[in-house]
């Protein structure tokens, strides 16, 4: 039997490549005989940039940028040459503003900031690149892309005000802060650029940046509530800063969207707290970064030689079916007809649900509060024994 075995990262716990290790150790442990080829992948957030260097090759550039919480932080930009023109720059906005960066008891995304997404943007055009691709997901910051957006010069005064202060400094900001945001888009034209997001989700509403993901970065109900009014006042004053001007056009989805279909509602518009809003402001094309890894690595051309697929990451929920490796993996898996399993750390997505998205089997490793806690304390032994079970079930 040929297993391909292509997870995402488990949460924090494990990488990609540590989980499809862990994986094909528990597999062969009970089927020998079977093929297995190895394809970790990652859909924008962390893993991003080591899949697309695993894939492409170039070369990877380290600086210093701002951190989510002010303090400088390791950054990454990694550049691959195209034949005939300049390179393209690869960043990972989880380097700048990840949610690893911000210890937990220092967990506000009222306050954390995308200032150093928008250093690396810097950085990479100021090594020549001519297409900048952003890797967006795993962020700590809920703040519309804001940050980012002072780091290349905005604000009142330049590159400061409400823009630097994160989501909940949105709420007090003017149009003065957006005065420069047609000039800046005049002069980053000369860019391709490009978010790959993890989620396709818009930037307001249930499922949006605030009411969907604020939570799980530290903010109480009530402090979403807020961080939802301050980008919802922020995503207008950028609007109306756009209105009158062919930019706003152009953000648009396709002249089949109608008139009324505004930037916020873009689907990807919420990932990274927002942050690709305000790409989309600068006139980037948002891009799933699950189909953008997954050409790189040719997962199509993969699984039309396998038998199984074998996929996975640290919770699968609602937020898996939206843009995630996981999807990704049935949808093409799907396409050529093979079987895609996921092995996840818990799991939240009800089976009529699952299986509509193609999938053949769901194994968490954990569903007890006494089995979440040992999986955390040995996460890739978990992974191995959980993998080994299911191998049971699906190699003859």
């Amino acid at each position: 039997m040929r297993v391909l075995v292509a997870p995402d990262s488990f949460g924090g716990t494990l990488s990609a490549p540590e989980a499809a290790r862990a994986i094909a150790a528990g597999w062969a442990r009970w089927a020998p005989g079977d093929s297995i080829e190895l394809c970790p992948l990652a859909d924008g957030g962390p893993g991003f940039l080591d899949a697309m260097h695993a894939a492409l090759g170039g070369t990877v550039h380290e600086l210093s940028v701002s951190g989510p919480l002010g303090a400088m932080v390791p950054g990454r930009v990694l550049l691959v040459g195209r034949p005939g023109g300049p390179p393209t720059a690869y960043l990972e906005s989880a380097d700048a503003c990840g949610l690893h960066l911000v210890p937990d008891d220092r967990r506000d995304p009222r306050r954390t900031t995308s200032r150093g997404v928008g250093e690396l943007i810097l950085a990479g055009r100021d090594l020549g690149a001519g297409r900048i691709v952003v890797g967006l997901g795993g962020s700590g910051t809920n703040d519309a892309g804001a940050g980012m957006l002072a780091a290349l010069g905005l604000g009142f005064p330049p590159g400061g005000g409400s823009l630097g202060q994160g989501g909940g400094g949105l709420g007090s900001a003017t149009a003065l802060d957006l005065v420069g945001l047609v000039s800046l888009r005049r002069e980053l034209a000369r860019l391709d650029l490009v978010a790959a997001v993890d989620v396709d989700v818009p930037l307001l509403g249930l499922h949006g940046a605030s009411a969907g993901f604020a939570p799980q970065k530290g903010a109480t109900p009530e402090q979403a509530h807020e961080l939802e009014r301050a980008l919802g006042h922020f995503a207008a004053l950028a609007e109306r800063a756009l209105g009158g001007t062919s930019a706003r056009a152009s953000l648009l989805v396709g002249a089949e969207a109608g008139p009324d279909r505004r930037v916020v509602a873009i689907p990807g518009a919420g990932a990274a707290g927002g942050l690709g809003f305000g790409l989309a402001l600068l006139g980037a094309r948002l891009v799933p970064g699950a189909t953008l890894v997954a050409d790189a690595v040719g997962l199509a051309e993969r699984l039309a030689r396998s038998d199984l697929v074998v996929t996975g990451e640290g919770t699968f929920d609602w937020q898996s079916l939206h843009g995630k490796a996981v999807a990704e993996v049935a949808r093409l898996a799907g396409r050529t007809g093979v079987p895609a399993i996921v092995l996840a750390g818990q799991s939240t997505v009800g089976r009529r649900e699952w299986s509509a998205n193609g999938i053949s089997g769901v194994y968490p490793l954990a569903e007890r509060p006494a089995e979440v806690a040992a999986s955390l304390a040995d996460p890739a032994g978990t992974l191995t024994a959980r993998a080994a079970r299911v191998a049971r079930t699906w190699s003859g």
